[in-house]
C-alpha cells in the first residue's frame, strides 16, 4: 500500500479547511499524511490546526511563513523538502475531496507519471450549506448528486458538475476526456522524484496562476514525464469564492521562459542559486 502526502496550499478560510480536513477523516484509503502548506495564515490557522490535530486519524504536519505577500511557491516547496513519502497529491484549501479521492490517486499512480484531475465549482448557495456536521452527518455522499441538480438552477447553479460524476469504465471514461491532460493545481499527483529533478515549484512567481500548474505542467513535460487523467475518478469540489485575480507578470514571465529558456530545472526551486 503507498504512503502519501497530501499537500494542501491554505492561505486563511478556516472554514473551508475545516471541512475539507473533516472530509479527508471519510477517505476510503487512510495510509496518507497531511502537510498544511500555509501562506502566512497567522494565528487562527495555526490554532484551529492544534485543535483539529486532537481528534484525527491521519497525522498533521504544519507549515507557514511570514504574510508578506503571495508566496504559495515557497511553501509548497517547503512540503516537499518535509514530506517522508515518496508521491505527493496536491489539494488547495478550498476544496472538498470526494471520499475516494485519495484511493483514485492511489492505486492510478505510476511511475514517470503526472496524474491530472478536475474539480466541480460549487455555487455560493450550495457552499454556504456545507460544514464540518454536513461532512459527518451523511451529506457528503450525495455531494455529487447535490451539485448536478443545483447546475439546472437559473441563478446561483454550481458549474461543471459533471466532473463530480464518479465512471470507473476505462472505455467510457477514455471517450469522455477529449484528450485535455491539462494540470490544475487543485487536484493532481506525482512522485516526489520528478518534482525534485524539475527543482519543485518556480517562486519567481509571486502572484496567483500558471506558477502552480501551468508551469509544473509545461517542465514536467521537458521530461518525457506521461499525463495521465483522473478526471471522474479523484473527484474534489470547489468551495465558491470570488474570482481570483490572476498576475499579469506571472503571465509574461511564463511565455518568456518557454521562449527563451526551454528548460526543466527552475533556478528559484527547492534548492536556491546560492546552495
Amino acid at each position: 500500500m503507498k504512503t502519501i502526502s497530501v499537500v494542501i496550499s491554505v492561505y486563511r478560510k478556516v472554514r473551508e479547511l475545516e471541512v475539507l480536513l473533516t472530509a479527508l477523516k471519510k477517505q476510503s484509503y487512510l495510509n496518507f499524511d497531511v502537510i498544511i502548506a500555509d501562506d502566512g495564515s497567522g494565528k487562527p490557522v495555526h490554532d484551529f490546526i492544534d485543535e483539529f490535530r486532537k481528534d484525527c486519524n491521519y497525522g498533521i504536519t504544519f507549515l507557514t511563513q511570514e504574510d508578506i505577500g503571495f508566496r504559495k511557491n515557497k511553501i509548497l516547496n517547503e512540503a516537499i523538502r518535509t514530506s517522508n513519502c515518496q508521491y505527493l497529491i496536491f489539494l488547495d484549501g478550498d476544496c472538498i475531496p470526494h471520499k475516494d479521492f485519495v484511493k483514485a490517486h492511489a492505486e492510478n499512480s505510476e511511475e514517470n507519471t503526472l496524474l491530472v484531475g478536475r474539480r466541480v465549482h460549487l455555487s455560493e448557495d450550495l457552499t454556504k450549506r456545507i460544514n464540518k456536521d454536513f461532512i459527518l452527518s451523511g451529506g457528503f455522499n450525495g455531494l455529487s448528486f447535490r451539485a448536478l441538480v443545483n447546475s439546472f438552477k437559473f441563478k446561483n447553479s454550481s458549474t461543471t458538475s459533471e466532473e463530480g460524476i464518479i465512471i470507473k469504465n476505462k472505455l467510457l471514461r477514455s471517450m469522455l476526456r477529449r484528450g485535455n491532460n491539462h494540470l490544475v493545481g487543485c487536484n493532481f499527483s506525482v512522485p516526489k522524484d520528478l518534482l525534485i529533478k524539475i527543482n519543485g515549484f518556480d517562486e519567481n512567481y509571486t502572484g496567483a496562476g500558471i506558477g502552480e500548474d501551468s508551469d509544473i505542467e509545461y517542465r514536467l513535460s521537458l521530461l518525457n514525464v506521461k499525463f495521465k487523467s483522473v478526471r471522474n475518478l479523484a473527484v474534489v469540489f470547489h468551495m465558491y469564492h470570488q474570482k481570483t485575480k490572476e498576475n499579469n507578470t506571472n503571465f509574461d514571465y511564463f511565455h518568456n521562459n518557454v521562449k527563451t529558456k526551454n528548460v526543466f530545472f527552475c533556478e528559484n526551486g527547492i534548492v536556491k542559486p546560492s546552495q
